[in-house]
């Protein structure tokens, strides 16, 4: 056995997970924990966390392999994409197809101990992530259905923790949709002059020359909902802070992206980790203090 050979294709296999590149584990984990946070008002079990986080990561990665089988053909003519292990033809079709069912696998494996709605909801999670790569043939904004997409956790976790789906869940879901748009229109302007050669529909193309405006106006939407949320279950001054913060990290992002320099739009769509961090912070210091005060 080669050692040698089997690191070389581990290497590859970790590429074709993105786990060398970790923000988009982040950008879905960010709404999941804040699904779980609400859901359970600060007080999350343990086991549902770690189910959460770990489910994160391995269908996130499952995601990424998905969409790299999908869209192998385009990725070669993308500068910033050519050297995916697919597209470079260093990994076959094959070996991506195992690796992937491994990751649903275990995916499937960890939600088995949680109730019946939230391995339905799994199931549905999986379809949109199976089915996200193609949208990029048809619709105008696929963006919105990737919000969808990486926002599938947060009904997920009201399930888990109260067996139904409510309002705030959907709240959630909605404010999730509006900053995926405006994240990944940041990155969708990196490959604008890729993408319309090869034939991809990306908001940053559907958007035009009010790209800029419409990430800020997604940005704007995205914080309007959760404030109302916030108000609507009676969070407080630290929920509110959370927010103002993501407020002015997306003030920042306007800075970076209004020249669309790609290098600059990259460089705000890798710091909206931030933004979501921020977010959640707010919302578990809001819910310590409660239990602190209490």
């Amino acid at each position: 056995m080669d050692i040698a050979l089997i690191k070389d294709r581990l290497a590859l296999y970790e590429r074709l997970m993105r786990l060398d590149k970790p923000i988009g584990i982040l950008l879905l984990l960010w709404p999941t924990l804040w699904g779980v946070w609400i859901a359970a008002e600060g007080r999350p079990r343990w086991p549902i966390l770690w189910i959460f986080v770990l489910g994160t990561v391995l269908m996130r990665s499952a995601g990424c392999v998905l969409n790299d089988m999908a869209d192998a053909r385009f990725d070669a003519h993308v500068r910033r994409t050519r050297d995916r292990p697919i597209a470079a033809g260093r990994v076959t079709r094959r070996e991506a197809f195992v690796l992937a069912g491994v990751l649903i696998f275990a995916s499937f494996l960890l939600v088995l101990p949680l109730n019946w709605l939230t391995i339905v909801l799994s199931a549905v999670a999986l379809f949109l992530a199976a089915t996200y790569p193609f949208t990029k043939r048809f619709l105008a904004v696929p963006q919105a259905y990737l919000g969808i997409a990486f926002g599938a956790g947060i009904p997920m976790a009201f399930a888990a923790t109260r067996g139904e789906i409510p309002m705030e869940a959907w709240c959630l879901l909605a404010a999730n949709v509006l900053w995926a748009i405006a994240y990944d229109t940041e990155y969708a302007m990196v490959d604008r002059e890729d993408d319309l050669k090869i034939g991809i529909r990306t908001s940053a193309i559907t958007f035009g020359r009010f790209d800029v405006a419409a990430v800020l106006g997604c940005y704007a939407g995205m914080l309007a909902i959760l404030a109302a949320l916030g108000r609507a279950i009676g969070m407080g001054g630290f929920y509110f802070a959370g927010l103002a913060a993501a407020g002015m990290i997306a003030l920042y992002h306007y800075r970076l992206i209004r020249g669309r320099d790609p290098e600059r739009c990259f460089k705000a769509f890798l710091h909206n980790n931030w933004l979501g961090a921020a977010v959640f912070a707010g919302i578990a210091a809001d819910y310590w203090l409660r239990d602190a005060g209490g």
